[in-house]
């Protein structure tokens, strides 16, 4: 079996790492390198440290690149007193802080604990989620690291929360499909806000014959449908006081009776709901029973609104595309189209922007890239008077883009003064001077900025002409 490749950084300021501690890591089934001189690595690793403090906090934000690489901090302090700086420690991107009490236990933990959440990011990774799930920004890749956990390492019930629209059905799926349980049966869906209240019982136990007017015959409800399988109930915060209780009773007991019916039926289901309402909220408010909630609410996981992963958006749309489009290639976007795609506001998230992106391609005919004409009307900047914001839109945008292209601030910051300049000359005819007093800034600062891009291999102004000229 191959070993799982990690490295082992110190802090420079707190000694060095112990001997020994390679040594039980090594045999716990870990492949270890030393960190010396690399500033960030990539994968997983382990930094060592003996007290908490600013600088380890930046360390830990540095090498985990804010969470997103699997990093385990290990508290080297011989003590058995409090270590509530762990809180920090994690809130700075670490995945666990262990404490070491002898190396051969933590090596065996540290171990434990990487083979763990390689796997997790096996599947992570994986076409199977990919293909149910686009995105890979941090805020979409930290929410689907626990989903996939949850999903394949645990049997409990889940609640999943978020704005409607984020996509918590395509979330329920793909934790059915990556629950690990070899005899697995369906998947049933009820959305709850579809249950008529007078037929609610029998949408969920089902029915025997003769159970009221029309029932000719016996029928299953979503309860003995589930059984060995995954009941998800979409919207689960709409449901009445009474079946809450009825609900509450069934997970709890696991056996309920069909309506009309003497025999008590037994019935096994993991259990998956989804709510845009803020349930604790909804408890105070006694529209929720409590006791229901903390059942639910095994574990919890809120989707992230669109807003919060606008670099998803680029992905998304394509996704969308080559679903219309089928097997043909779906047409490129133009720039300025991405620019409104990334710009716009969408208040029902995903599903709004899937519907957006439809509508465009429905308008676009014959060959080439997507571009404006093919953008409806009313989804026009010009459709609601001048762009939002002015210049600052267009530079907003300008931003967005580079930011996914994978430009840091300094980068987007010289790149911008860089354009300014260019376009200032261009104007100017070359004229230096005029130039200048274009841009702010003194014939001598100009001239020092192109001196020091010819430098470094120029940037096609170097012929402008001086002032005066």
């Amino acid at each position: 079996m191959e070993r799982l490749s990690v490295w082992v950084a110190g802090l420079a300021s707190q000694g060095p790492v112990p001997d020994r501690l390679f040594v039980e890591l090594e045999r716990a089934g870990l492949a270890c390198t030393a960190l010396v001189k690399e500033p960030s690595p990539c994968g997983p690793g382990i930094v060592c440290f003996e007290c908490c403090d600013p600088h380890l906090l930046e360390r830990v934000r540095t090498l985990s690149r804010g969470g997103e690489e699997r990093l385990l901090a290990l508290d080297l302090r011989q003590t058995d007193g409090d270590r509530g700086d762990g809180w920090a420690i994690l809130a700075a991107g670490a995945a666990d802080v262990l404490g070491l009490d002898a190396p051969e236990r933590i090596a065996s933990a540290a171990a434990a604990r990487f083979l763990r959440w390689a796997a997790v990011d096996r599947l992570l990774d994986s076409r199977l989620v990919h293909r149910n799930l686009v995105g890979t920004g941090p805020a979409w890749r930290a929410t689907l690291r626990r989903v996939v956990e949850i999903a394949r390492f645990s049997g409990s019930s889940i609640l999943l929360g978020g704005e409607s629209g984020t996509g918590k059905e395509l979330v329920a799926r793909l934790i059915h499909t990556l629950d690990g349980r070899p005899d697995k049966r369906e998947l049933i869906i009820v959305d709850c806000t579809t249950v008529a209240p007078g037929l609610s019982g029998s949408e969920f136990f089902g029915h025997d014959r003769g159970a009221y007017t029309g029932a000719s015959g016996p029928r299953d409800g979503a309860f003995a449908l589930a059984d060995g399988g995954t009941l998800f109930l979409d919207e689960v915060g709409e449901l009445p006081l009474r079946l809450q209780g009825e609900l509450l009773r069934v997970v709890q007991e696991g056996t309920y009776k069909r309506l009309g019916g003497d025999t008590w039926q037994t019935t096994r289901f993991r259990l998956v709901c989804a709510t845009h309402r803020n349930l604790p909220d909804e408890v105070a408010e006694g529209r929720f029973r409590a006791d229901l909630y903390h059942r639910l609410a095994a574990w919890t996981c809120v989707l992230p609104p669109l807003r919060e992963r606008r670099e998803d958006v680029p992905a998304l749309a394509e996704r969308f595309l080559t679903e219309l489009f089928g097997e043909a290639s779906p047409p490129p976007l133009d720039p300025a189209v991405l620019d409104l795609l990334l710009a716009r506001d969408y208040p029902g998230n995903v599903r709004d922007l899937k519907h957006l992106v439809e509508r465009i391609a429905a308008r676009h005919v014959g060959d080439g890239p997507i571009t404006f004409g093919d953008v409806p009307e009313d989804e026009r900047p010009a459709a609601a008077g001048a762009p939002r914001g002015g210049a600052g839109e267009l530079f907003e945008r300008s931003a967005r883009r580079a930011l996914l292209g994978g430009m840091g601030l300094k980068e987007i910051g010289n790149a911008a003064a860089e354009a300014a300049v260019r376009v200032a000359l261009e104007r100017e005819e070359g004229n230096v001077h005029r130039a200048a007093l274009l841009l702010g800034v003194t014939d001598r600062a100009l001239q020092l900025r192109r001196a020091a891009w010819r430098k470094k291999g120029g940037d096609g102004v170097d012929e402008a002409t001086p002032a005066g000229g």
